[in-house]
């Protein structure tokens, strides 16, 4: 199908040549500044999350940064409280459970999974399943659902455990 543009919008079309680059074409330089750290013995990595599954990347990404640091050698544990509890419920899907309607869809439980296989811990806080109606009986297997008042209590154990911690909020 042909659409019909306008004087303009064919003067404005072809302003700039498309496509500007040949795809491959490398726009980023590749100078990586900081040293690829690997953990020290005993090092330890704590991510909280406070995002909701697909509203933005900040859980996703939360949790690709977790399993780098795991990856690096370090301990490394993900908490997720608030609205970031329904990152970690198993039912997603449509029109079934652990389908995709849209490609991704199952990125955040996919990763969770690896996460977990590969030897992180995931916890759950209870009261942010229950701010949504998700129940426990539908967490993603293998995540560790924790009471309310754990948030701070956990925040303080890995804090005295000498954690590097990323919290990441989404408001």
């Amino acid at each position: 199908m042909t659409v019909d543009l306008t004087d303009a919008e064919k003067q404005s079309s072809n302003e700039i040549p498309h496509p500007s680059l040949q795809e491959g074409s490398s726009i980023y330089g590749s100078t990586k500044v900081f040293p690829d750290y690997q953990a020290e013995d005993g090092e330890v990595y704590f991510t909280l999350v406070h995002g909701i599954a697909h509203e933005s990347s900040v859980s996703f990404v939360a949790i690709l940064q977790a399993t780098r640091a795991l990856r690096k050698g370090f301990e490394s544990a993900i908490y997720f409280y608030g609205p970031g509890s329904l990152n970690c419920l198993a039912t997603r899907g449509f029109p079934t459970t652990g389908a995709s309607a849209f490609p991704g869809e199952q990125n955040i439980n996919n990763s969770l999974t690896t996460f977990m296989e590969e030897g992180g811990k995931v916890y759950c806080c209870r009261f942010g399943l229950s701010l949504h109606g998700a129940r426990e009986e539908d967490l993603i297997e293998g995540v560790i659902p924790t009471h309310p008042l754990d948030v701070q209590d956990a925040l303080i154990h890995y804090k005295r455990k000498g954690a590097i911690i990323n919290s990441t909020y989404m408001f």
